[in-house]
């Protein structure tokens, strides 16, 4: 049996032209990386950020990450953010050996 479950997470990007580069940046998470252009730029950080989370999720410290980067949860509704956003989709599948389901 397989579950899949796919996770948004928006995150804020910032743009800026540096010489003949684009550098692109997501302060809150401390990713950064650049592009000939800023449509390079934009694809460029959306990719790092993606390896970035997945990653984390993959050794199991994305939760202690993004607590060291000052996240908790919230019930807050979303104000609506003055800096560009990014989204960034996780895609992530469950695989089960019979028809158990997560005992979390």
């Amino acid at each position: 049996m397989q579950a899949r479950m796919e996770i948004t997470v928006k995150l804020p990007i910032r743009l800026e032209k540096r010489e003949k580069w684009f550098l692109a940046s997501c302060d809150v998470l401390d990713v950064v990386t650049q592009g000939e252009t800023e449509e390079q730029a934009r694809k460029n950080i959306g990719d790092a950020l993606y390896l970035f989370l997945m990653s984390c999720i993959e050794r199991g410290t994305l939760d202690v990450v993004l607590r060291q980067c000052g996240f908790s949860p919230t019930s807050d509704p979303a104000v609506e953010p003055e800096e560009e956003q990014i989204n960034i989709p996780l895609h992530l599948l469950a695989q089960f050996a019979d028809s158990r389901h997560c005992h979390a």
